[in-house]
């Protein structure tokens, strides 16, 4: 039974960070109120399971630190702004110890190589972001720069990183010339032999790549993809069609050496993950496309698969491939949302079906925010 102490944060107590707005209340109290969200919009649709929510810990579960570089090059500031004052937020309590040293490390580093942090204000300076990304004890970092200016610098300091920060097992560079509130650019460039980043859940070996989307947290993301293949385990499936694929988290947790997969997903580099993943599982009838997955299910003329399984993004799936589900109609549909809204409005479209199975998986503790994972079955 996994016992949960309450969280306390210095940020938000001195508010100067109110990102966690439900932190007020007991967790307890918050997996209460979400399920209780959960039931009351779903209800009308009268699912014969809806099982308790899947909990986190309420410390230490976040995988990723997206942080703005701040301050000056002589006291550089790894975390956001608060009516103009730049916070460091390298202690939030949402980071392990593990990911709070390294960030300590990255700032020593950033003064010590002398890399300019952008000034907003000013439009002057170089560097604007750090994203780091954990899984177990290794790390993958990414610098966004302004420019290429810093570029030959960083690359020629990276056996000097490794020693100093001996996890990081991928750093690249990401240039984002904008002076606008854009994270990331388009071009990026890796500076170590390894370019992909493992992160294994359930024995199935995931690979990031550059801007590939994750989960953010590690520990419910993999229950929420063991439920997927639990409750598809004994159904008679034969043929998937993982819509939104990703890296292939879902998809290659729900097939098996008798089921045929195939994965889209519009961003080349998540595809190019799921198929080493692939690779590496042994899987022989599983095909991953970077395509739009829209416009792929529009235009199939082969047989329609035994369950289609749906992770879109937070608006929803859209009309178009609502109506391509309603005009197909697989015999199970499994939808992973992480918006409660539009989910409730893409399930109201889909006409002539019955709700087997809810879920709740709490990956964002002290927020409204949840992932809710639902099994359809055509009546």
């Amino acid at each position: 039974m996994l016992v949960i102490k309450e969280m306390k944060c210095h940020y938000y107590e001195q508010n100067k960070c109110l990102s966690c707005r439900w932190i007020d209340k007991s967790y307890s109290s918050q997996l209460h109120d979400k399920q209780r969200c959960l039931k009351e919009h779903l209800n009308s649709f009268s699912p014969l399971t809806i099982f308790p929510p899947i909990a986190s810990s309420d410390s230490a579960f976040r995988n990723k630190a997206k942080m703005a570089v701040l301050g000056t090059v002589e006291k550089p500031i790894l975390g956001i702004m608060t009516n103009n004052e730049a916070i460091d937020l390298c202690d939030c309590p949402l980071y392990t110890n593990t990911m709070k040293l390294v960030l300590s490390k990255i700032k020593n580093y950033i003064k010590q190589l002398q890399l300019v942090p952008y000034n907003i204000k000013k439009m002057k300076g170089e560097l604007k972001f750090i994203i780091l990304t954990q899984a177990e004890d290794q790390f993958m970092l990414r610098f966004v720069l302004r420019s290429a200016k810093y570029q030959t610098k960083i690359a020629s300091s990276i056996a000097f990183l490794q020693n100093y920060i001996p996890n990081l097992a991928v750093i690249s560079i990401n240039i984002q010339p904008t002076h606008a509130a854009i994270l990331e650019g388009k071009e990026e460039v890796i500076l170590t032999r390894q370019t992909y980043f493992p992160v294994k859940l359930n024995n199935v070996p995931l690979f990031l790549h550059k801007g590939s989307f994750f989960q953010t947290n590690t520990t419910v993301a993999s229950q929420l993809y063991l439920t997927a293949r639990e409750w598809l385990a004994n159904l008679p499936i034969k043929s998937i069609w993982d819509l939104f694929c990703g890296v292939g988290g879902f998809g290659l947790h729900c097939t098996n050496s008798q089921r045929s997969l195939v994965g889209i997903e519009i961003n080349p580099e998540a595809i190019d993950c799921a198929k080493l993943s692939a690779n590496h599982l042994g899987f022989s009838d599983v095909r991953f496309q970077s395509l739009d997955a829209s416009q792929f299910a529009v235009n199939q003329n082969s047989d329609i698969p035994d369950l289609i399984l749906v992770n879109p993004p937070r608006r929803g799936i859209g009309s178009t491939l609502i109506n391509f589900l309603q005009t197909v109609s697989p015999r199970y549909i499994l939808y992973s949302s992480c918006n409660l809204t539009s989910l409730v409005s893409d399930l109201k479209s889909l006409i002539g079906y019955r709700m087997l199975s809810v879920q709740l998986f709490d990956m964002f503790p002290h927020s409204e925010h949840m992932e809710i994972l639902v099994l359809m079955e055509k009546i």
